[in-house]
């Protein structure tokens, strides 16, 4: 009887998030702004002074700066699935912009204020355990 040969290329595994690992789903942040209007100062602020820092703490995400004269200064976000999000960044102080940021790295979190309706089911809790 003959054994199948296995090639290489049926050997590999597509990454994906799971228990073991983790894929960030943010790709590239584009920050955009304008040298002269005032609505700029604190998103060149942050530019000049924290991007740097920023960069470093998240290798995994290309940061980049455009500069778009006459417009609003906003930040980008492009994500793994071909979606991108845009965040304005006229009304944000220095630590706002910084806070807008890591809100585009991590992306939507979604915390419930009310309990369950039934709570949370365990075997452990009950006085006699399941017996099958």
């Amino acid at each position: 009887m003959a054994t199948k040969q296995i090639l290489r290329a049926q050997l590999r595994s597509y990454p994906a998030n799971g228990h073991s690992a983790y894929l960030p789903q943010v790709r590239k942040i584009v920050l955009e702004y304008c040298q002269n209007l005032p609505s700029s100062t604190n998103a060149r602020t942050f530019i000049s002074n924290d991007l740097q820092r920023v960069a470093w703490q998240n290798p995994h995400v290309e940061f980049v700066v455009k500069q778009r004269n006459g417009h609003e200064p906003i930040a980008r976000g492009f994500y793994v699935n071909g979606r991108d999000k845009v965040i304005p960044l006229q009304e944000f102080e220095v630590n706002g912009v910084e806070k807008k940021i890591k809100q585009l790295k991590r992306g939507r979190i979604v915390e419930s204020t009310t309990e369950a309706a039934r709570g949370i089911w365990s075997g452990l809790h009950v006085d006699t355990p399941f017996k099958i």
